[in-house]
């Protein structure tokens, strides 16, 4: 009888219970016996299986938790366990240690009420562990234990959460204070700096940015609370917005009353709002005034009084004007227009952007203008700073704003003198100062938007800190220089010419409300450029690009243009210049310079046959490793501890001829210690020995296991794992290490950590252990690239040196001294990030193009997908790289899709499957939910950027711990996706690809060989039958034995040999040597046409380490070399 230990969730945000429940030990009395019997006698039917899913799915989750205990405690424990009503998607899980998530065991930890409470019973090595719907359990493999953010939702006061908003940064939707933050930022801290400036609305936006505001403004819209998920600065689980989206949290007050415009202020009565500055022609109210104190209606026309001035105008809530005239072509305009608050009375409204909130003064007893004329202070106004160091000198009064700002990096200060301008501007490396407006201090290195000079007498507003010296006045700036000549740049343009590559400028497009029509942003806020933004686009791939806002760049596709619906707009929209070249325009607020490619492009082609997905057996397994063995057998190994089954030993092994008869299809096998993580490589021996070195934790780390595939199609092997820590293990702790084949014979085991995201394991060592004590070599670039370099890509090169691709990074090794010989370039990632990576956890795939008799070309390889660190944005390109030619560079193209943890598998034609993986996210559990459900074909015989094909597409997701292996009839089985989070299960059901040339209705050819053992540039002879073309259209392709693990198909090479026929005799030459191809077993395909024969197994280069006599201990059979 098979005993478990259900449970109830037990706590919820860490509060204590508020009531509890008794739950008891109980059994299952044969009920998952029989639901596993029932599901094995039913293999036959697809729809079935998916039936059988969905019943098991929703038994584990009635029951919360299963403790498989059988196996694993002698007894049941009598103490009833304490636990609170059922909450949904919480539970709690009983377990040994080792057999436990470990970010779990954290989160446990950090709540030591809970965890005595519910554990009063166990056994002492049993610990309790409590899952949150909103935590996701840290992958064992992403650094920095990242989660998936939540909103809190204990919050200061009444303060409460209203959900995800949409911001935009020409228009935001908090219009308030802000402040920024970039290592503290929280929910909290955030509310608490909005709450003592006395708002009712703060909102977190792009991890460390705070906004404040008593209304939600600019047609802000709600969106899913999924779109907030960035992590904040100061709390990385809890959720700061994103780019362009922000947390909203309410005080519960209600909002104070909107701004309004006092119909009169004493004996001032309102004449409405008034246009100011007119088609640049000046200020309707002549005479700008500094106002004392805060800014408010009251404070500009008690100004203008005392100026003697019976009109008043406040602009663009802190600018205040005075005149005896409306002049220069004001008029009135909509009430509404002047929707500014003021600076210092967030109650009245102070104009706009050239709009004036204008009143009359109706009294009797206004002043005279001060003594002086033209200017608004008494006194007069020395125009000129003459105490300034050298070489800074007056260079004269110019119009601002006529065609935009002319100076844009501005510093303002109440008591602003010149000195102080020029000395401010100075500091910080400028060589031009100007004074505005008084207060105004602008700072620059040339004047730009077409800056003309004005009449000295236009600056006539006295310096807030120096009443007898000019700073400026309204739009008009006194203009220091370290120079006379300074540059003046004209009024910016599109750019139309002069850009790399065939862009051609089509107008100003208009952004998608509420988003993005582009996909790809980048920020650059001091260089942005049509050349710089649409050069990077060009090296990714895409087809359309634009700049905004002046400082952004986006890229993305003429089809996202299409998709969005959005349309041109007048060319006036865009007019806001390049951050990074003033005379050009990029864009302006929710406008793009919209830009398309008119070259040559990436071709995705749609062949009529595209092959198809089919299923092929139900599983026993969530399978972490799957390789082929030389009996034409599949072995699938399984992480310890969380299999759905009691009696799961981690290791079956799958009789391809008995798919049909699933009783007999699956045998049994055995393993010692926790595989989860380890690398596996078949052996050059007489056997053909599968090993699998490494592990998740404690001896599993160093761990070496092997099994010599026995049996035969249809007849059951008898051998198993093999494994005694005790006898036989590795030198260091090894999670996450690639093993390899070296051109000696022996085996390279490189990289990893030394547990469940622990310290880096940055060094390599070969098995067998060579003599002298420790071997191991330490490497700097794995322990300065920790922990995005997991499950390195290693390949043997013609030259006989390795080719090792890690994280972002590539290089050669002396197969010798493992000493490097050569740094590549980095690996380019995405158009937005160059730290963007491809091996785990940054997960992509990577396969040695096909090597041609006489193996003279130079070698190239292909990396496919992968991700970027933080956001996780899966990548949308394959990189490829002939690494040992003079200058090697990457070249680069696009994929139709992102794909992040794709499998590639090399097939006997010469052409890749790309399959698996997701569409954003990072490898790990709980870290990529969007799955990628589509197939790709690359074909390295098509020219660059032509060499990818759209497939067909599956109904599994295939994400984290999935993998695909060629099978001997030419087919590619798919297998494994053990995501551990709620959107997709742990996939059982195995599936197999039937690639396009099985798909055509042709017969498959064979042949007859007798002489499998062949030395390097030995001949053998087979006999072939074609069924469809002659031998001088046949092929013949040798596929190296792989194990396919996290997008590592580890030992993978594709070799087409030189071979000659007579009639249906042909005479096949083996590769010349152990650096075209390392010592092993390859399947041997014969090709006519298209269509790959069933393969047959060939052992190429013998065993020159003679590793099939190790280890010579008592618990290991060896089969000899």
């Amino acid at each position: 009888m098979k005993t478990y230990l259900i449970t109830q969730p037990c706590l919820v945000r860490g509060r204590p219970p508020s009531s509890t429940r008794t739950v008891p030990v109980g059994t299952d009395n044969g009920n998952l016996r029989a639901l596993f019997q029932a599901r094995r006698r039913m293999h036959h039917s697809f729809a079935v299986s998916h039936v059988l899913a969905s019943i098991f799915r929703f038994f584990f989750r009635q029951s919360r938790s299963l403790l498989l205990a059988s196996n694993i405690a002698p007894r049941l424990w009598p103490p009833p366990i304490r636990c609170p009503s059922l909450a949904r998607n919480r539970f709690s899980l009983f377990g040994p240690p080792h057999k436990m998530w470990r970010s779990a065991a954290k989160t446990a930890a950090s709540r030591p009420s809970a965890s005595r409470s519910t554990t009063m019973g166990l056994p002492r090595a049993w610990h309790f562990v409590l899952f949150f719907p909103h935590i996701i359990s840290p992958s064992h493999a992403l650094a920095g234990n990242q989660r998936r953010q939540f909103v809190p939702s204990v919050l200061p006061g009444d303060w409460s959460s209203i959900g995800c908003y949409t911001d935009n940064t020409g228009a935001r939707t908090l219009t308030g204070p802000s402040s920024t933050d970039l290592v503290n930022m929280t929910v909290e801290n955030c509310i608490a700096f909005c709450d003592s400036q006395k708002f009712i609305f703060a909102g977190v936006e792009f991890m460390q940015e705070c906004y404040c505001d008593d209304f939600i403004e600019n047609s802000a819209a709600s969106v899913a609370i999924t779109d907030c998920n960035s992590p904040c600065t100061g709390d990385p689980e809890e959720s700061c917005g994103a780019p362009n989206r922000l947390n909203i949290f309410w005080s519960g007050a209600k909002p104070p009353p909107p701004p309004t415009i006092p119909s009169s202020i004493g004996k001032w009565e309102s004449l409405g709002c008034y246009s100011d500055n007119v088609e640049g022609q000046g200020r309707a109210l002549v005479d700008g005034i500094n106002v004392v104190g805060q800014f408010s209606l009251e404070g500009c026309t008690s100004a203008c009084f005392t100026a003697g001035m019976p009109l008043s105008g406040a602009e663009f809530a802190d600018q205040c004007f005075c005149g005896t005239a409306i002049v220069n072509g004001g008029a009135r305009e909509p009430i509404s227009d002047c929707n500014m608050a003021c600076a210092g009375n967030v109650s009245e409204f102070c104009g706009g952007p050239n709009r004036l909130t204008v009143y009359n003064y109706t009294g009797t007893d206004l002043p005279p203008p001060p003594a002086g004329g033209g200017g608004v202070v008494a006194g007069g106004i020395t125009a000129i700073a003459t105490d300034l160091p050298k070489p800074w000198a007056y260079v004269g009064c110019f119009v601002d704003g006529a065609f935009g700002r002319v100076l844009t990096t501005e510093i303002d200060s109440t008591n602003l003198t010149m000195e102080a301008c020029v000395a401010t501007c100075d500091s910080q490396n400028f060589t031009i100062a100007a004074g505005e407006f008084s207060t105004q201090c602008f700072c620059g290195n040339e004047l730009i938007d077409g800056a003309t000079a004005a009449a000295p007498s236009d600056c006539n507003m006295a310096c807030g800190g120096n009443s007898t010296q000019a700073c400026g006045a309204g739009n008009r700036l006194s203009v220091y220089s370290t120079t006379k000549n300074i540059t003046i740049l004209p009024v910016p343009v599109p750019q139309n010419s002069s850009i790399p590559g065939s862009w051609s400028y089509q107008g100003c497009l208009a952004e998608l409300e509420g988003g993005r029509v582009f996909p790809w942003e980048i920020e650059n806020a001091n260089n942005n450029s049509a050349p710089g933004c649409l050069s990077q686009c060009a090296a990714f791939g895409y087809t359309a690009g634009g700049m905004e806002f002046g400082l952004q760049c986006f890229c993305g596709d003429v089809s996202d243009v299409t998709k969005s619906g959005v349309a041109l707009t007048p060319a006036s929209d865009c007019n806001l210049p390049c951050s990074g070249d003033p005379i050009h325009l990029c864009g302006g607020g929710d406008r793009i310079q919209y830009y398309i490619w008119t070259g040559p492009s990436h071709v995705w082609h749609t062949p009529q046959i595209t092959g198809r997905y089919e299923f092929f057996v139900p599983g026993v397994v969530v399978p972490l490793i799957a390789t082929v063995g030389i009996n034409n057998k599949v072995t699938f190994l399984e992480k310890s501890g969380t299999s759905e089954f009691d009696n799961s030993t981690g290791a079956y092994e799958l009789d391809l001829s008995l798919v049909d008869d699933f009783d007999k299809a699956w045998r049994t096998m055995h393993l010692k210690s926790d595989v989860f993580c380890s690398g596996s490589i078949t052996l050059p021996d007489k056997g053909a020995r599968q090993l699998n070195v490494g592990g998740w934790s404690l001896d599993s780390t160093k761990g070496v296991r092997l099994y010599t595939p026995d049996g035969s199609p249809g007849v059951n092997g008898t051998n198993d794992w093999e494994e005694n820590f005790e006898e036989l293990h590795l030198q260091r702790q090894r999670w996450y290490p690639t093993a390899a084949m070296l051109p000696n014979g022996t085996v390279l085991v490189i990289g990893g950590e030394t547990g469940s995201n622990a310290s880096p394991e940055p060094n390599l060592e070969i098995l067998p252990t060579p003599e002298g004590g420790d071997t191991v070599i330490f490497l700097d670039w794995l322990n300065r690239t920790d922990p995005n370099n997991l499950y390195p890509f290693v390949f043997v090169l013609p030259s006989g040196n390795l080719f090792v691709v890690y994280y972002n990074e590539a290089r050669i090794l002396d197969a010798g001294t493992f000493d490097t010989i050569k740094t590549l370039p980095n690996l380019p990632g995405s158009v937005t990030s160059f730290l963007a990576g491809r091996t785990y956890p940054l997960e992509g795939a990577a396969v040695m193009f096909p090597q041609h008799a006489p193996y003279t070309d130079p070698l190239e390889v292909l990396v496919c997908g992968g991700s970027t660190p933080g956001n996780g944005f899966a990548l949308d390109n394959c990189l490829s790289i002939q690494p040992e030619v003079e200058n090697a560079t990457w070249a680069l193209e696009r994929m139709p899709s992102p794909r992040v943890m794709p499998c590639m598998v090399g097939l006997p034609d010469g052409t890749f499957l790309i399959l698996n993986g997701a569409l954003q996210g990072v490898a790990g559990f709980g870290l990529a939910t969007n799955p990628n459900l589509g197939a790709l074909l690359y074909d390295p015989k098509m020219p660059l950027n032509q060499r990818i094909s759209i497939l067909n597409t599956t109904i599994v997701a295939r994400l984290y711990h999935s993998e695909a292996i060629l099978l001997p009839d030419g087919r590619v089985l798919v297998s494994g996706s053990d995501p551990e989070e709620p959107t997709n299960p742990e996939e059982f059901r195995i599936e197999v690809y039937i690639p396009p040339y099985l798909a055509q209705g042709l017969t498959q050819p064979s042949f007859t060989i007798s002489s499998t053992d062949w030395a390097y540039g030995s001949k053998h002879t087979i006999n072939v039958t074609l069924r469809q073309g002659t031998t001088s259209t046949m092929q013949v392709s040798l596929i190296a034995a792989t194990s396919s693990t996290h997008g590592n198909t580890m030992g993978s090479r594709t070799l087409f040999p030189e071979f000659s026929c007579a009639r249906n005799t042909c005479t096949i030459t083996a590769p010349p040597n152990a650096f075209v191809s390392p010592p092993g077993w390859h399947q041997l395909f014969v090709l006519d046409g298209p269509t790959p024969s069933h393969s047959a197994w060939v052992r190429i280069g013998g065993d020159p380490a003679g590793i099939g006599s190790w280890p010579d201990l008592p618990d290991f059979t060896v089969p000899g070399v």
